[in-house]
This record gives C-alpha cells, structure tokens and sequence, in this order.
C-alpha cells in the first residue's frame, strides 16, 4: 500500500493540487483557480488533439481488432505454412515502437523511401506524396503503421481463443455443408465474441498511451494535424515550461479516460444482458 501510495495515489493528488497554480515547475507558484481549466477549454491545438486521437482510434480499431480477427480466421484453417505466417505476422510486436517508427520514416521518405520509389517505377508518379508532410495523409501513414505492429498482437489473441474451440463443432458444421467462411462468421466469431470485446476496448484505451509512435514520426506536425494529447502535454510542460496548464490538461484527460473506461463497461454489461 505504501508503494501504491508513493508511486500512484501521490502523484495523482500533486498534479490536481498543480493544475490549479500558475507555476513553471520551479519559480514561485501563484493560485489562479480555474483559470487552467478554462484556458484548456479554449485551445483549439488541445481540442483538435482528442480529434486526431479518436480517429486514430477507430482506424486501429479497423487496422488492428478486426484484421487481426480475419488473420486469426485464416491461420486457424489448418493449412500448410500458417505456422511461419503465424510468426512472420507477430514478428512486427517484438520490435521496439522506437525503432518501427524511424524505420517507417524511411518508408514514407517522399525522396527515397519505398513507397514512393514503387509508385515511380510503375508508373504512378502522380500518387507519390510527401506522405508524413501532407496534413491530409500524416494521420492516416500513422495509423497505418499502428495496424502493421499490433494486428499480430490482437491475431495471437483471437488464435489462442479459436483454438479452444472443440472441434466437435466444426465437425458438425461440416457435415451440415458449411464452408470456411460460414465457420467464421457464425462459429468462430461468436464463440470468442468475449475476446473480441476485450480487443475492442484494449484498444480504445490503449489508444491514448501512442506518444512514442507519434513523438518519433511526426511530433505533432505538420502543423499540428497529428497532434495528440501526450505529444501536447510534453510540448506544454517541457517546451512552453507551463506545469501549471500542464497538470490541468493531464486531470482532464485523465478524467476523460475514466469516462471511457465507464462507458465501455457499461455498455458491456448490458451487451450481456441483451444476449443472456
């Protein structure tokens, strides 16, 4: 308890009492009230950042749960070489999100980078496009990297439940004529709908906890189009020397989160209920 206390509880009562100072982290602090909260209700970067943040969300819901679902389908079929896909598509988990994210800098590279130099080579020279430089594709390259790592991650997961299934069950299926696509979607699926919900939800919330992916490929740019709210927090606390706003920002989000984790909650008991 007293560790939790020290490295949990305090913290979280220190930034609050914070959040209500005018304070650079080491100057003298001045009480401003609500100032803080009011101020953070009213910066158009901070209020854009949950924006990027929610779309970032629901792309990796796509990128990450679900085509890491259909992997899971198609390495559960029990054909030659899934085993090697397996971990060839989990190998991408493994790596440090430092070094993934600097080795896809040099995939969107607009100059030498991969993508653009195949669309050059076969002939698509207009689709080239300064991929991490464009406020109307940064976001979308990040995400996009995001599914690339994680759909591994959430495919061991949906694999490992498939696999309890009984194979009484498909044997059924089979002889009633099913074909792989009827297992999925009316066996598999349903019977690890538990599973899928958890993915969902570890998503959502995981979501917000991205800083390293977006710090190292963009920070924030261009022009704060990608703009979360931890690269946010680190600019105003550690550029702008604002730990007094910081700390505002940081409740709020926190807060947020919390409602998220409700909501989420909530909704899933009744999910139950409905189906029971």
């Amino acid at each position: 308890m007293l560790v939790f206390a020290f490295t949990i509880l305090v913290p979280i009562v220190m930034t609050f009492a914070f959040s209500f100072y005018d304070w650079n982290g080491y100057g003298e602090m001045r009480f401003i009230g609500l100032d803080n909260y009011d101020r953070a209700l009213h910066d158009r970067i901070y209020l854009s950042s949950y924006t990027h943040i929610f779309i970032y969300i629901a792309a990796t819901v796509v990128l990450e749960v679900l085509v890491g679902l259909g992997l899971a389908g198609l390495i559960t079929m029990g054909r030659k070489g899934s085993s090697l896909f397996r971990v060839a598509l989990f190998t991408p988990v493994m790596l440090p999100m430092i070094v993934v994210s600097f080795l896809w800098r040099f995939v969107y590279n607009s100059d030498f980078g991969l993508i653009n130099t195949v669309l050059r080579a076969v002939g698509l020279d207009s689709w080239t496009q300064v991929w991490l430089g464009n406020p109307d594709t940064a976001l979308l390259a990040i995400c996009f990297v995001s599914g690339w790592v994680y759909a591994g991650f959430y495919m061991t997961i949906f694999y490992s439940g498939i696999q309890r299934i009984s194979k009484d069950v498909y044997e059924s299926a089979y002889l009633d004529g099913a074909h792989e696509g009827h297992i999925f979607f009316r066996i598999k699926v349903p019977m690890i709908r538990g599973l899928v919900k958890t993915g969902i939800m570890l998503c959502v919330l995981t979501g917000f906890q991205s800083f390293d992916l977006f710090y190292v490929m963009t920070n924030g740019g261009p022009y704060n189009s990608t703009e979360i709210v931890p690269t946010y927090l680190v600019k105003v606390v550690f550029s702008h020397m604002s730990t007094g706003y910081g700390s505002a920002l940081a409740v709020i989000l926190t807060l947020v989160i919390a409602a998220l984790g409700l909501l989420a909650n909530k909704l899933g008991r009744k999910g139950d209920a409905l189906e029971y």
